[in-house]
């Protein structure tokens, strides 16, 4: 049996600097995926056109919108890149002036040119789960996802602040708060179905 390689991460998007290449129905499915998550994050969206869905979903949004043909130039300071445009060589373009920047890069549609990919993702307040199919089937982890979203209790929330209260309350050394969390939380999901 075969196991999922990718390491998953949780990236604090409002302190890094990501550039997306594109301004189609791609760029808008990647940056309403990433502002649902992370409102806060700040892009750069390249493209010489723009879609009107996709200049009326950045009003507002921390974007920075630059009506131009990519150039490496574009990638100084950035973080990762996302690359969305219906032009192949634009793409893996991209993707190689990411590496040899070490700028993580997905180039959309195109997963051997990822060094990310953008999963579906389950929010409830503070909980927050990623869900991965190492690219197998999207569909499924979207399945996945709803049902997820169904199944976990609307009180998620209340649950994770009332045992961030305890855990700041706890006494001793590292060992015996591991402890003490895993006592208290050892029958959660037996009480909170």
């Amino acid at each position: 049996m075969t196991t999922n390689p990718l390491y998953p991460i949780f990236l604090k998007t409002k302190e890094l600097q990501i550039v997306v290449v594109g301004g189609g129905y791609v760029a808008l499915e990647k940056l309403t995926f990433l502002f649902k998550s992370s409102p806060s994050s700040k892009v750069t969206l390249i493209s010489p056109m723009i879609r009107k869905e996709t200049r009326s979903f950045i009003k507002g949004k921390p974007v920075v919108y630059i009506e131009d043909e990519y150039k490496m130039s574009y990638l100084t300071g950035a973080h990762m890149a996302i690359a969305t445009t219906d032009k192949s060589e634009v793409n893996k373009q991209v993707f190689h002036d990411c590496r040899s920047q070490s700028i993580l890069v997905n180039v959309a549609d195109n997963p051997p040119l990822c060094d990310f990919y953008m999963g579906s993702i389950v929010t409830k307040g503070n909980l927050k789960i990623a869900i991965s199919t190492n690219g197998k089937s999207p569909t499924f982890a979207k399945r996945f996802r709803q049902w997820l979203e169904n199944f976990l209790p609307e009180k998620t929330d209340d649950i994770l602040n009332k045992l961030y209260i305890y855990r700041s309350q706890l006494k001793g050394d590292f060992e015996h708060k591991v402890n003490a969390m895993n006592k208290a939380t050892e029958n959660l999901i037996k009480n909170y179905d």
